[in-house]
């Protein structure tokens, strides 16, 4: 077999994803691999908000186009980044099992969002997090914050915000600690619902990739419901990476053969400004169709109505 070349975006963070899954295949199927660095839309526009750059795929595009021309012969992302929607000819090939899903809130002064100060400046790359955080204070000033981890925490440390928000399981792949920022502060899902596939990497990979058989021994199973759910709940939503959905599958038992395992689903919907909020949750089995319910359930409270209004915010922010 040749060597495979696995194509990953050139941050630390992603690198070491990349580098989780080569050691993987080279520990356990004794396959050679290498790592090939690509910059995204996303990587080289900094100096905007994610959601005005605009458009699917701003971390993906470009290292879809290189498995799509053979270049590469797959690529790690974090699931979170990966549009619902897949180019043809190429497949998901696997979820790996997924770190905590939480966010958390970093701060070198303050252990929680109540004991921010009034007015207190938050970083967040997030429009997701930027709604639940103006919802529970619309005193805070949210404000966008691009870069790499490690500038995020370097204008932290600056005392350019008071705080920001990261996912935890950056957090923990990073090995960041209270050695890097005096307070590191998870925030369960009752007080901030996680991004689609927070904490999970996707594999993809073309259709005729030669491996393909073998990085489906990669997927947890467990992992990978919970992420099919939340990514059908965006599709059939129509919603994006960039707009402020909250989507949180669990499974509440184990994996039972017959169907019977439990599960739940958190949503949230709104506005940036936080002004419009829609909570939902639904409860079921594994094999309900509890994405289309949960769907239903939030359409009926104005769902819609409120999507079209945040698109139009993001367009005049």
């Amino acid at each position: 077999m040749k060597k495979v070349i696995i194509g990953t975006r050139g941050s630390v963070l992603a690198l070491w994803q990349a580098n989780f899954i080569k050691d993987e295949l080279e520990r356990r199927f004794q396959i050679e691999c290498e790592l090939k660095i690509v910059k995204t839309t996303g990587d080289k526009i900094l100096d905007a908000p994610l959601a005005k750059i605009g458009g699917k795929g701003l971390f993906t595009k470009e290292i879809e186009e290189l498995l799509l021309k053979n270049e590469i012969t797959l690529a790690v992302h974090s699931l979170k980044d990966v549009p619902v929607e897949i180019p043809n000819g190429l497949v998901l090939a696997c979820i790996i099992k997924r770190e905590d899903i939480r966010d958390c809130l970093l701060s070198d002064k303050f252990s929680s969002i109540e004991s921010l100060p009034k007015g207190a400046k938050v970083g967040t790359t997030s429009l997701r997090r930027a709604m639940q955080l103006k919802s529970m204070r619309n005193d805070l000033e949210t404000i966008s914050l691009r870069g790499n981890v490690q500038t995020r925490l370097k204008k932290l440390n600056d005392n350019e915000f008071d705080a920001i928000i990261l996912a935890k399981a950056g957090v923990n792949r990073l090995g960041l600690s209270n050695a890097d920022v005096a307070f590191i502060t998870p925030l369960d899902i009752e007080i901030m619902i996680p991004a689609m596939g927070q904490g999970a990497l996707g594999i993809e990979c073309r259709e005729d990739c030669e491996i393909l058989h073998i990085l489906k021994e990669l997927n947890d199973t467990k992992s990978s419901i919970e992420c099919g759910f939340e990514r059908e709940f965006i599709k059939l939503l129509n919603g994006g990476c960039q707009v402020p959905i909250g989507i949180n599958a669990r499974l509440l038992d184990s994996l039972e053969s017959n169907g019977d395992s439990k599960v739940r689903l958190d949503s949230i919907i709104g506005l940036p400004d936080g002004k419009k909020i829609i909570k939902e949750s639904i409860v079921g089995k594994i094999n309900d169709n509890l994405a289309s319910d949960l769907v239903k359930k939030v359409e009926t409270k104005g769902a819609r109505e409120v999507l079209k209004e945040a698109l139009a915010f993001i367009e005049n922010m």
